[in-house]
């Protein structure tokens, strides 16, 4: 079914959006020996793109969940 790969699709995409945000979070945290040195990161900016790539991740699980509803549904009609 073409719904449950581009489902798996998005979220492998959603999962790398946040890995990549964490990592640059805690790439200047762990470089920064000053405090102007973590300006270089916008958290808030950081901080949106990890709940978005939440979200993203939850909506793509969501149509997982409904593509398999749907096909149990059309295995169990009884002709």
């Amino acid at each position: 079914m073409q719904a449950l790969a581009i489902a798996a699709a998005g979220m492998t995409v959603a999962a790398n959006r946040l890995n990549a945000s964490a990592q640059r979070v805690a790439s200047s945290d762990a470089h920064a020996e000053t405090v102007e040195e973590l300006k270089d990161v916008d958290y808030a900016k950081e901080r949106v793109e990890q709940i978005s790539a939440q979200y993203d991740f939850k909506a793509n699980a969501k149509v997982i969940q409904t593509a398999d509803q749907m096909t149990g549904a059309l295995l169990n009609i009884k002709a």
